[in-house]
């Protein structure tokens, strides 16, 4: 992978591509929502992934130190350099597979930030306690749509199904620890992600319960995204959100 990260800096840029990417793909539903509240919902909840890619990003740039700040790192380096997970790059799909995608992101994400808020770094812990609101928020409203899809008409259900079949395969590179996750943990600024699948099985598992929808089978999962294995996804993503800086080189509003 070109352009390595010191191992905490690469952390943080993990935290920042997960949100960034993320904050892209539900940015696309922007104008095409299937009503207009929804369609403010998910440009909120994109705004609020932006966000926190600013912070974790612009966190990995102070600490490499080599004076590439949050902007640089999410315009000017290539996909294998990116190293989010690989079920926040997946198309959208329809609204189902978008929620689906979402669901399963937002319980895990805010299990990740109710633990980094109390880690000793205070830079990770203060982005990380400042969006816990909001990821408490994403995770209710995806869940919220959970269940009155997973519970409303044959077709809904079934589209709900087919979405969690989909998504369900790359949930459990969430919960993979590394070297990377290990030098985070002995700095006093990481996780341990893989301590927190119980937790995240049993609030997932509450939801598709009150939906009355059956968990996806287990199935081999695929990893990849955090050593910069992505789908072909990523790179079609990257085209449209790089495109103006990389043809324009520090272009500014």
């Amino acid at each position: 992978m070109e352009n390595a990260l010191p191992p905490l800096a690469a952390y943080a840029a993990r935290l920042g591509d997960d949100s960034l990417i993320l904050g892209q793909r539900l940015g696309e539903w922007c104008g095409h929502a299937p009503a207009l509240e929804v369609d403010l919902s998910l440009s909120n909840v994109a705004l609020d992934l932006i966000g926190q890619a600013t912070h974790f990003l612009g966190l990995a740039g102070a600490i490499e130190g080599a004076g590439r700040e949050a902007d640089k790192l999410a315009f000017h380096r290539d996909v294998m350099d990116f190293s989010n997970c690989l079920l926040v790059e997946q198309p959208n799909g329809d609204f189902a597979q978008t929620i689906a995608r979402q669901f399963l992101f937002s319980h895990y994400q805010a299990l990740l930030f109710e633990q980094m808020a109390q880690v000793e770094d205070e830079r990770f812990a203060a982005i990380a306690a400042k969006a816990l609101k909001e990821v408490k928020y994403h995770a209710t409203l995806a869940s919220d749509w959970v269940v009155r899809l997973g519970d409303g008409t044959d077709e809904s259900k079934a589209r709900m199904t087919t979405g969690l079949d989909w998504m369900w395969r790359f949930a459990d590179e969430l919960f993979v620890m590394d070297d990377v996750d290990a030098a985070a943990i002995a700095a006093g600024a990481g996780v341990d992600k893989a301590a927190l699948r119980a937790d995240w099985d049993t609030r997932v598992d509450a939801i598709l319960a009150d939906a009355t929808l059956a968990r996806p089978a287990a199935r081999r999962p695929v990893l990849g995204g955090r050593v910069g294995r992505h789908s072909e996804h990523l790179g079609h993503l990257l085209s449209e959100m790089q495109f103006l800086q990389r043809a324009y080189p520090g272009a500014t509003w």
